[in-house]
């Protein structure tokens, strides 16, 4: 057997184990919720439901994306673009994330160009992306998080900002270098951009794919996540 091979069967187990990963989370996460529904109302929405809640999603979202990597690695991530009511998908994207607004005390709103209802795209993995996101500026939040959907130069933007201290200047002016985002002090990664920009290049029409760019500022002052798609 060589190298090549002995490669991709470790990266197969790892895929393997990651799926059972997240099938497992997936049953530690319904026999909380259903745990919390027994709970007496005031006890529902402590700060530490909170924190359970928040790294329930976090977790989750890191392992979707490390499958996703790994069928992108082996071609195996199909594109199913289709159009969608940018209200109801992006509604539907913070909802599952209400809980943990509440718990932090964040208000989350939307808002959506009416000139641009609808967007074509894969919308599974648009909403992992999202997810991802909404997530990484919950963390960094003070008290808000603003989603809004624009039109630029013929392109869908889709774009999370918050109110916090925003990225730091050296990610921001690196950000085409993803590894560069791994950073032991903070436990950052750098794969949920990876990710993002990988997804965002799926999308392709007339030659022009999908990126994603990172910056500060918007209207929340904060941290600004956008994903371009054509």
């Amino acid at each position: 057997m060589n190298d090549n091979s002995q490669s991709l069967d470790f990266s197969t187990v790892i895929a393997s184990t990651v799926h059972d990963m997240k099938n497992s989370l997936a049953m530690l996460m319904q026999a909380h919720s259903q745990w919390l529904a027994g709970l007496p109302e005031p006890t529902r929405h402590t700060p530490e439901q909170g924190v359970i809640e928040f790294e329930f999603a976090h977790l989750n979202g890191m392992l979707v994306q490390l499958l996703g990597l790994y069928k992108l690695g082996v071609n195996q991530m199909p594109l199913q673009p289709a159009y969608h009511e940018l209200d109801d998908f992006i509604e539907a994207q913070l909802a599952c994330h209400h809980d943990v607004f509440v718990s932090r005390g964040i208000a989350a709103t939307f808002e959506v160009d009416p000139l641009s209802p609808l967007g074509f795209f894969d919308r599974e993995l648009i909403a992992s992306v999202l997810a991802n996101a909404i997530n990484n500026a919950i963390r960094y939040a003070r008290h808000a998080v603003l989603v809004s959907v624009s039109d630029e130069a013929g392109q869908l933007v889709l774009t999370v900002n918050d109110d916090g201290d925003g990225y730091p200047e050296e990610m921001i002016e690196r950000q085409a270098d993803y590894v560069q985002g791994i950073n032991q002090s903070s436990g950052s990664t750098g794969l949920g951009l990876y990710f993002a920009g990988r997804i965002a290049a799926l999308h392709q029409r007339n030659g022009v794919g999908g990126r994603t760019e990172i910056g500060n500022g918007g209207p929340l002052g904060g941290g600004v996540f956008s994903i371009y798609l054509p």
